[in-house]
């Protein structure tokens, strides 16, 4: 069994997402009981947090636990596993076992040990091995790194087919991402990312820009554009990426197996300079269409980010989508 499969098997399969719009979560940091408990199953020891929270958001928590002998990163939501944690933990392991396969530099992702509901049903939680983080690092390294991330082979036997999707539904922030198999790659973006999110918005305007658009997707593309599928972090941007002993890390994903440009639809507020596309650029060449098609991926998060935060982001969102249209003028 593939290893990513096999972890799902482990902890649970995902039940597919809801489309619910402005969807957040109260943040619980009960379950302790529960948290401490799996340590002492596990074999670990005894263990209890340390250091207070690390941070969180509208829908998460996150602190350190530590045993005798390890530190631990555990993260704790008011929403089940199966909606919040099965997308993250398969993710987290798909990445890691691809930047361990692709060679040198690689990046350094965080190991998932377990991830379950509180026996109380009001939450969940998520424990994966600790990582002192850092900022800064050398951005050549990182783009290297992110580009043998792209080249390794997929762990999962869908995607290694030719097929883009992940083997569980997942989130993007607090917004449901569903991620079916799909062996074309432009009806599987049309349809699992873009209209997704455009139903989600229920906005006129933005519906009237995306059913010019939508017959057109194919033109963003070549004819003879061999678009295969590789693992995406889908989620990066700066608050996401980090160093780890000096090695580039990132965190927090929303994966799932897509086109490698798809990964920069993030790149707006992700800081990437000009040594970091150097070190990409070195391994996965720009292609022809790219400029043309980076409107295209930015749009979904922009999309994204209005269905989460409303405001300014429809206006960014609508952006995206009246750029690409002049793009095929």
């Amino acid at each position: 069994m593939h290893r990513t499969l096999q972890l799902l098997a482990t902890l649970g399969s995902a039940a597919a997402l809801a489309p619910i719009r402005h969807r957040r979560s109260t943040v619980v940091m009960g379950g302790a009981g529960d948290v401490k408990k799996w340590f002492a199953d596990s074999g670990r020891g005894d263990a209890k947090p340390s250091g207070g929270s690390l941070g969180g958001s509208g829908w998460a928590q996150t602190g350190k636990w530590v045993t005798n002998d390890a530190q631990y990163f555990v993260k704790q939501t008011s929403q089940s596993y199966k909606s919040m944690f099965a997308g993250e933990a398969a993710g987290l392991t798909a990445m890691r076992l691809a930047s361990e396969s692709g060679g040198e530099p690689a990046l350094r992702i965080p190991e998932v040990f377990h991830a379950a509901d509180f026996d109380d049903g009001k939450g969940s939680f998520i424990v994966m091995e600790f990582l002192t983080m850092g900022r800064g690092g050398d951005a050549e390294t990182f783009g290297r790194a992110m580009a043998r991330m792209h080249l390794a082979t997929p762990d999962d036997p869908e995607a290694a087919s030719g097929k883009f999707g992940f083997p569980v539904d997942n989130t993007i922030g607090a917004t449901p991402q569903p991620n079916g198999w799909d062996d074309d790659w432009i009806k599987f973006w049309s349809e699992q990312r873009m209209g997704h999110q455009v139903n989600l918005a229920g906005d006129a305007s933005i519906d009237r820009l995306w059913q010019q658009l939508k017959p057109r997707m194919h033109e963003f593309f070549d004819e003879d554009e061999d678009i295969q599928p590789c693992i995406l972090h889908g989620d990066l941007w700066s608050g996401n990426i980090g160093t780890a002993a000096g090695a580039p890390s990132v965190f927090d994903p929303a994966c799932y197996y897509g086109h490698h440009e798809a990964e920069w639809g993030m790149s707006w507020c992700a800081s990437l300079g000009s040594g970091f596309w150097a070190g990409y650029r070195e391994l996965i060449p720009e292609a022809a269409k790219f400029r043309m098609r980076r409107p295209l991926y930015e749009a979904y998060h922009q999309l994204n980010h209005y269905n989460l935060f409303g405001g300014g982001y429809r206006n960014a969102a609508c952006g995206c989508l009246e750029q690409c249209l002049g793009s095929l003028d």
